[in-house]
Formats: structure tokens, C-alpha cells, sequence
């Protein structure tokens, strides 16, 4: 029996499901903010995977399943000279851009990395367009590739703003597979129906367990569980196309849908509708590869270095109190060894007891040769504590503030105190005029690491020109970034 492009019979189907196809279908944006930051999440995300390439323990993940495969028209991963389908493609674009930690992020009742998505979206942009060159088609620009970008973004943005998935043990990436599906369909020119299929398909997925992201068992799972959830959207969204069924009460269904089995019997709650609201007020991680939650306890960390450092160190403090937000003593709060760099960047202890002793806090900090050559980064962390304070984790969740606070107090032997408190990160809506230079300069500094000094012109001169960015053709995009 051919299921076609029906349904499961027998009920409606699940607003959510309509809510989401809709929106990818008939949105138009006419937000200049959100496509001028979408570019900026783009080229961030793409830096971010050039750092990665040098860490071998990111790099043994890339390339094709069997050695020598050779995709006629295949994708390309920035920065190396794979050349893949675009599932594997996409599970190794999604691979780089998380693997350091430092692409951007999203706070609500539920966490993430919205440019996840960027792996999906650029993956199935470039076979869209090796298939148009082929039937001699009009390519997808790269403003298609923002438009995307945007629609992405706001799926897993929106959702996550007021539904808590690591309450019931989920991680986050359920949101990056079921966003990048509804685009990716889309983008490969699927329906309406074909849309609500591939969707549902997503959420009725096994979801990732968070296990891999908290202790005892934090490992390195959580750099590439993006790449898998993006590569998984695009396996689902071809399987649509090719006349996969989908289920129309794939989150509601009493005992075997989504909400019974995952959420406790829980609808999801939306706060605001899809727009473009996530694009805008999304979250740069600018200044330091760290969780976010710990992005301004680091920056406190800096502060104070110079006051640390001429006081005696760490031999002249007495205490250290970190007052923090509620979900960052729940994700990043550890006492106790730390077995891995996943481990560590998870740790706002080690975070902030880094920026003391360095005045700076980079991705090689977390590496174990830095760790042995540092033993007084555990004596500083005994000599912490985590406290909440509700004011913060209130404006955390105020849609107008979506602060981020920290305030890190050291006292030291002699009596002296000094305190330091942000409650905006560097990469928020609020210090965005201050954060565009640097993310700029930390785009061209990833760029320097992987490519010749005339080829990181040519891209800069296209990467940071709008108008120039949004009219380039994808294939050309990517061959930019090919070694």
C-alpha cells in the first residue's frame, strides 16, 4: 500500500504542525535588523567551524563515512575540501560550528544555539543549487539562505521561550531538528502538506537524552549532537519529498504522542507568534568560547584580573562568591574533578577562575595540557560559591531585559573586597553597536587561521558588504571558503 503524501487518519491535525508550515510558507520578512544580524550569525557560525578545524578531536568526525567517496555535485564543508551529500554534510557543517562553544545562543525556559541551524540550511542550499545548475535553473542567493536562516531561528526560538525541555531530561537539539526540517523542506520545494510531514516525523524521532552535557557524564557528545540533529532534519525532509507519510497527532495523541511520552501531558505555550523576533534579539558569544550563562561572570573574571593578580593571587583570597541566575546554577554550577574540555566549558567555576589567572579566557584554556600546567584553577574553584539571586533569574525571563547577570565578589586575607557586576553580555541586543567590530574581527582572525591572505580579502570583502553578501549565489558562497 502507498501512504503518498497522506496523513495517519482519524483526527486533526496538530496546530503546532500548521503553526510551523504556515510560517515557513507565507512569512515575509522586511526587518533589515534581522537579515543585517543574520549575516553576522552566518559568517560567525562559519568562523567558529574554521577555529574547530584545528582540534583533532573534531576534525577525526569530518569527511565521508567511507574513505574516497566521491558525490557527483556534492557539498562542500567550509574550510576543508570535502565534498559530501548533504545529510553527511550537514552533520559535519553543524560538527565544526559547535564544536568550541562559541557560536551564538538563546535563552528561555529552554537553551540553545540557534545557528545550529546554519548547517541544514547551507547544506541544502548548495544541492538545491548543484541541482539548478544542472537543469540550468536560477541558483538560491544568499539572501535566500538568510531568509531561511531567519524562519530557523525563530521555530527554535519561539518554542524554547516559554517550553522546558531539560526539565523532562531533553536536550535542546530536538528544537534544531524539528526547525531545520520545516525549512529544509521548504528549500528543497516541498508543500504545505509535505512540510507538516516532515515536521511531525521530527518530533515522534527519538529525542537526544541531556545526559552528555552534565555531570557524571559530560562528554564531547554535545559538540556534535547539533550536527546530528541537522543532518537528521535533512534526511527527513528528502524522505518527505519522496512521498513519506506523515502524523497528525504526532505531539498530541493520548499515551503515544510527544506531550504524553516526553512532556508530562504538557501543551506547549507561546509566548508571541513567529516573526522575527529571535533573529533580532538572538545572543553573540563574542569575546569568549564559554556557555553563555557564564559569558559575564568571565567578563567580571577579566575585570577584577588586574586587581587578582596585584594582590598576590590566588594565595591572598579568602572567598569568592558568584551571584548568579537560576538556570545557570542548574547547567553549570560543579564542584569536583573535571574529566574533559567538555566538562570544563560547562563549569562557571573554572570559567571565571581562568579569567582571574589570564585575564582572557580561549578555547586551548580547556585543553588538558593547560589544566596540568595550572593546579591553582582547583584551588581558586574550592575557594567559590554559587548563589542565586531572583532579581537576575526574573530579568533573565523578562522578554523586554533578557538579562544574563553575574556579579563575582572576591575578598581577599587582608579584608579588602572588590566586586564586579554585568548584566548584559557583550553579544546581547543591548551592547550590539559594541559587539558588530569584534565579530568582525573575530571572523577575520578565523579566517587567517585556514586561508592565504588574498583568498580571507576576497571573503571579507563579500562577508562584510550586505548587499554584496545577499546577492551572491550560494555555490559561489561556498567555493569562497574551499581550501
Amino acid at each position: 500500500m502507498s501512504h503518498g503524501h497522506s496523513f495517519s487518519q482519524g483526527s486533526e491535525v496538530d496546530q503546532v504542525l500548521v503553526d510551523i508550515a504556515d510560517y515557513v510558507i507565507n512569512w515575509k520578512s522586511s526587518s533589515e535588523e534581522a537579515f543585517r544580524t543574520a549575516r553576522y550569525a552566518a559568517i560567525d557560525a562559519i568562523g567558529c567551524g574554521l577555529l574547530a578545524l584545528q582540534f583533532p578531536e573534531c576534525t577525526k568526525h569530518l569527511g565521508p563515512v567511507v574513505p574516497g567517496t566521491v558525490v557527483p555535485n556534492g557539498n562542500h564543508v567550509p574550510g576543508t575540501q570535502f565534498v559530501l551529500d548533504p545529510i553527511l554534510a550537514a552533520f559535519n557543517i553543524g560538527c565544526i560550528n559547535r564544536w568550541l562553544d562559541f557560536n551564538d545562543t538563546w535563552l528561555g525556559k529552554e537553551w540553545g544555539h540557534p545557528s545550529d541551524n546554519l548547517a541544514s540550511v547551507l547544506a541544502v542550499a548548495e544541492y538545491v543549487s548543484r541541482n539548478h545548475e544542472t537543469l540550468g535553473l536560477k541558483v538560491p542567493t544568499m539572501k535566500d539562505v538568510l531568509d531561511s536562516l531567519i524562519k530557523a531561528y525563530e521555530i527554535q526560538g519561539v518554542i524554547a521561550l516559554e517550553n522546558s525541555f531539560n526539565r523532562v531530561g531533553l536536550d535542546h537539539v530536538v528544537l534544531v531538528k524539528v526547525a531545520s526540517t520545516a525549512v529544509s523542506t521548504l528549500m528543497l520545494g516541498g508543500s504545505r502538506q509535505e512540510i507538516i510531514n516532515a515536521v511531525s516525523n521530527a518530533w515522534i524521532d527519538g529525542q537526544s537524552l541531556r545526559t552528555y552535557r552534565h555531570f557524571p557524564n559530560t562528554g564531547s557528545r554535545k559538540s556534535w549532537a547539533a550536527g546530528d540533529a541537522a543532518s537528521r532534519a535533512v534526511r527527513l525532509s528528502l524522505m518527505s519529498l519522496k512521498g513519506e507519510m506523515g502524523y497528525n497527532t504526532a505531539l498530541t495523541a493520548k499515551v503515544w504522542g510527544f506531550y504524553d511520552v516526553h512532556m508530562k501531558g504538557e501543551f506547549f505555550k507561546f509566548q508571541r507568534p513567529y516573526g522575527s523576533y529571535v533573529m533580532e534579539n538572538v545572543l553573540f558569544k563574542v569575546s569568549f568560547p564559554a556557555e553563555y550563562h557564564a559569558q559575564t561572570s568571565v567578563e567580571c573574571g577579566v575585570k577584577l584580573h588586574e586587581i587578582f593578580k596585584s594582590k598576590g593571587g590566588v594565595d591572598a583570597v579568602q572567598s569568592i562568591v558568584i551571584i548568579t541566575h537560576e538556570s545557570a546554577i542548574r547547567i553549570i554550577d560543579k564542584k569536583g574533578p573535571l574529566k574533559n574540555p567538555a566538562d570544563r566549558d560547562h563549569c562557571i567555576q573554572y570559567m571565571t577562575a581562568v579569567a582571574l589567572l589570564e585575564g582572557n579566557l580561549v578555547a586551548e584554556h580547556y585543553e588538558n595540557e593547560f589544566v596540568h600546567a595550572h593546579p591553582e584553577i582547583d584551588r581558586l574553584r574550592e575557594l567559590m560559591v554559587c548563589q542565586e539571586n531572583l532579581e537576575f533569574s526574573k530579568d533573565y525571563l523578562d522578554p523586554e531585559k533578557r538579562s544574563i547577570a553575574n556579579s563575582v565578589t572576591i575578598t581577599f586575607k587582608d579584608g579588602m573586597v572588590f566586586k564586579e557586576e554585568v548584566q548584559y553580555p557583550i553579544g546581547h541586543r543591548r551592547r550590539r553597536a559594541e559587539a558588530i567590530p569584534l565579530i568582525e574581527e573575530k571572523f577575520s582572525h578565523a579566517l587567517k587561521t585556514r586561508f592565504p591572505p588574498k583568498q580571507v580579502q576576497k571573503i571579507l570583502s563579500v562577508c562584510l558588504n550586505q548587499e554584496a553578501f545577499e546577492k551572491l549565489p550560494v555555490t559561489e558562497f561556498m567555493q569562497l571558503f574551499v581550501i
